[in-house]
Protein backbone atom coordinates (compact mmCIF):
# COMPACT_ATOMS: atom_id res chain seq x y z
CA UNK A 1 0.00 0.00 0.00
CA UNK A 2 1.70 3.18 -1.14
CA UNK A 3 -1.21 5.58 -1.18
CA UNK A 4 -3.03 6.52 2.03
CA UNK A 5 -6.53 5.06 2.25
CA UNK A 6 -9.79 6.92 2.67
CA UNK A 7 -11.91 6.12 5.70
CA UNK A 8 -14.27 4.03 3.58
CA UNK A 9 -11.39 1.99 2.13
CA UNK A 10 -9.78 1.61 5.58
CA UNK A 11 -13.13 0.43 6.91
CA UNK A 12 -13.43 -2.10 4.09
CA UNK A 13 -9.89 -3.43 4.63
CA UNK A 14 -10.19 -3.72 8.42
CA UNK A 15 -13.81 -4.86 8.63
CA UNK A 16 -14.54 -1.98 10.98
CA UNK A 17 -17.16 0.63 10.22
CA UNK A 18 -16.23 4.22 9.45
CA UNK A 19 -18.06 5.14 12.65
CA UNK A 20 -15.83 2.76 14.64
CA UNK A 21 -12.69 4.21 13.06
CA UNK A 22 -13.77 7.71 14.05
CA UNK A 23 -14.64 6.44 17.56
CA UNK A 24 -11.24 4.75 17.94
CA UNK A 25 -9.61 8.07 17.07
CA UNK A 26 -11.87 9.97 19.48
CA UNK A 27 -11.02 7.71 22.45
CA UNK A 28 -7.31 7.65 21.68
CA UNK A 29 -6.96 4.11 20.37
CA UNK A 30 -5.51 5.51 17.19
CA UNK A 31 -3.54 8.71 16.84
CA UNK A 32 -5.10 11.60 15.01
CA UNK A 33 -5.24 10.51 11.39
CA UNK A 34 -3.78 12.78 8.72
CA UNK A 35 -6.34 14.67 6.71
CA UNK A 36 -6.34 15.94 3.17
CA UNK A 37 -9.03 18.44 2.32
CA UNK A 38 -10.69 17.50 5.61
CA UNK A 39 -10.89 13.78 4.78
CA UNK A 40 -9.06 11.20 6.85
CA UNK A 41 -6.21 9.42 5.06
CA UNK A 42 -4.89 6.22 6.67
CA UNK A 43 -1.18 5.47 6.19
CA UNK A 44 0.47 2.04 6.11
CA UNK A 45 1.45 2.51 9.76
CA UNK A 46 -2.17 3.40 10.63
CA UNK A 47 -3.37 0.26 8.86
CA UNK A 48 -0.84 -1.99 10.65
CA UNK A 49 -1.95 -0.54 13.98
CA UNK A 50 -5.62 -1.05 13.08
CA UNK A 51 -4.92 -4.66 12.11
CA UNK A 52 -3.36 -5.18 15.54
CA UNK A 53 -6.34 -3.56 17.29
CA UNK A 54 -8.77 -5.70 15.30
CA UNK A 55 -6.91 -8.83 16.40
CA UNK A 56 -6.88 -7.74 20.03
CA UNK A 57 -10.60 -6.99 19.94
CA UNK A 58 -11.42 -10.24 18.12
CA UNK A 59 -9.67 -12.16 20.86
CA UNK A 60 -11.60 -10.41 23.59
CA UNK A 61 -9.25 -7.70 24.86
CA UNK A 62 -11.23 -5.02 26.64
CA UNK A 63 -11.39 -1.51 25.24
CA UNK A 64 -9.86 -0.30 28.49
CA UNK A 65 -6.79 -2.54 28.07
CA UNK A 66 -6.51 -1.53 24.43
CA UNK A 67 -6.59 2.14 25.44
CA UNK A 68 -3.95 1.55 28.11
CA UNK A 69 -1.75 -0.25 25.61
CA UNK A 70 -2.14 2.61 23.10
CA UNK A 71 -1.34 5.18 25.79
CA UNK A 72 1.80 3.27 26.79
CA UNK A 73 2.83 2.99 23.15
CA UNK A 74 2.59 6.76 22.76
CA UNK A 75 5.03 7.07 25.68
CA UNK A 76 7.67 5.62 23.40
CA UNK A 77 10.28 2.93 23.77
CA UNK A 78 11.11 3.64 27.40
CA UNK A 79 11.84 0.38 29.22
CA UNK A 80 9.04 0.95 31.75
CA UNK A 81 6.48 1.48 28.96
CA UNK A 82 7.67 -1.56 27.02
CA UNK A 83 7.56 -3.72 30.15
CA UNK A 84 3.98 -2.67 30.90
CA UNK A 85 2.92 -3.36 27.29
CA UNK A 86 4.55 -6.78 27.51
CA UNK A 87 2.59 -7.59 30.68
CA UNK A 88 -0.68 -6.51 29.03
CA UNK A 89 0.01 -8.81 26.06
CA UNK A 90 1.17 -11.72 28.24
CA UNK A 91 -1.98 -11.54 30.36
CA UNK A 92 -4.11 -11.29 27.24
CA UNK A 93 -2.31 -14.27 25.67
CA UNK A 94 -3.09 -16.32 28.79
CA UNK A 95 -6.78 -15.43 28.50
CA UNK A 96 -6.78 -16.30 24.79
CA UNK A 97 -5.14 -19.66 25.51
CA UNK A 98 -7.71 -20.41 28.22
CA UNK A 99 -10.51 -19.46 25.82
CA UNK A 100 -9.01 -21.69 23.13
CA UNK A 101 -8.83 -24.61 25.56
CA UNK A 102 -12.45 -24.08 26.58
CA UNK A 103 -13.48 -23.92 22.91
CA UNK A 104 -11.45 -27.05 22.17
CA UNK A 105 -13.19 -28.90 25.01
CA UNK A 106 -16.57 -27.73 23.75
CA UNK A 107 -15.71 -28.81 20.21
CA UNK A 108 -14.76 -32.29 21.46
CA UNK A 109 -18.12 -32.53 23.23
CA UNK A 110 -20.01 -31.45 20.10
CA UNK A 111 -18.09 -33.92 17.92
CA UNK A 112 -18.92 -36.70 20.41
CA UNK A 113 -22.59 -35.78 20.17
CA UNK A 114 -22.39 -35.82 16.35
CA UNK A 115 -20.81 -39.31 16.45
CA UNK A 116 -23.65 -40.55 18.62
CA UNK A 117 -26.18 -39.29 16.06
CA UNK A 118 -24.26 -40.99 13.25
CA UNK A 119 -24.19 -44.23 15.22
CA UNK A 120 -27.94 -44.04 15.81
CA UNK A 121 -28.45 -43.85 12.04
CA UNK A 122 -26.43 -47.04 11.54
CA UNK A 123 -28.51 -49.12 13.94
CA UNK A 124 -31.13 -51.05 11.94
CA UNK A 125 -34.68 -50.79 13.11
CA UNK A 126 -35.64 -54.26 14.27
CA UNK A 127 -39.28 -53.74 14.86
CA UNK A 128 -41.73 -50.99 14.10
CA UNK A 129 -42.46 -48.54 16.83
CA UNK A 130 -45.60 -49.53 18.76
CA UNK A 131 -48.65 -47.45 17.98
CA UNK A 132 -50.79 -45.99 20.65
CA UNK A 133 -54.47 -46.73 20.25
CA UNK A 134 -56.64 -44.23 21.94
CA UNK A 135 -60.07 -45.32 22.97
CA UNK A 136 -62.87 -43.05 22.15
CA UNK A 137 -65.65 -42.44 24.52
Amino acid sequence: MNQPLSISKAAEVTGLSAHTLRYYEKIGLIATVDRRSGARRYSEADMRWLEFLVRLRATGMSMRDMQLYAQLLREGLAPASAAKRQVILEEHAERVEADMKALGDTLKYIRKKIRSYKEMQLVPKSAPEPRLHLRSG
